[in-house]
């Protein structure tokens, strides 16, 4: 399956210790946006209020720009599905500290899902030592080929 949108910066910056799947409640035209791969989750980030997650951040660019709803915005919050069990497992670690944030969507059975990343934030130093990482791997790659 190939995903609609990927969030990079989301494996970069944060150390993913847990991964769930969970649902968007869209509309009919956002849902069409998304399959045609305007979508974009890098930089957002996801909230728990009164119960219910919640996308913050995420861009879905309009179906057909001179169709929109005149009150349409892009980058509106959106209803995460979860089951209760997994919500109230997320809301104890994201009181001690950890982050939840997007990795990427794609379609399940013709929704939409997205593949959130319960992490901890990364100091400079371990992102140095990724990037470190990834140059000895090429450099290798490179003697090899």
């Amino acid at each position: 399956m190939e995903p609609y949108a990927v969030n990079k910066k989301a494996l970069f910056n944060y150390e993913i210790l847990e991964t769930f799947v969970a649902g968007v409640v869209l509309s009919g035209h956002e849902a069409k946006s998304i399959k045609l791969g305007r979508f974009d989750i890098s930089g957002s980030h996801v909230i728990v209020r009164s119960g219910e997650a919640y996308l913050v951040g995420a861009t879905i660019h309009p179906f057909q720009v001179k169709n929109a709803p005149d009150n349409y915005d892009p980058t509106r919050s959106r209803k995460l599905l979860l089951k209760r069990e997994e919500l109230d497992y997320l809301v104890g670690k994201l009181q001690a500290g950890l982050t939840l944030v997007p990795l990427k969507s794609y379609n399940m059975r013709g929704f939409v899902k997205i593949e959130l990343g319960l992490g901890r934030g990364k100091k400079k130093a371990d992102k140095r030592e990724t990037i470190k990482k990834r140059e000895t791997e090429r450099e290798i790659q490179r003697e090899f080929s």
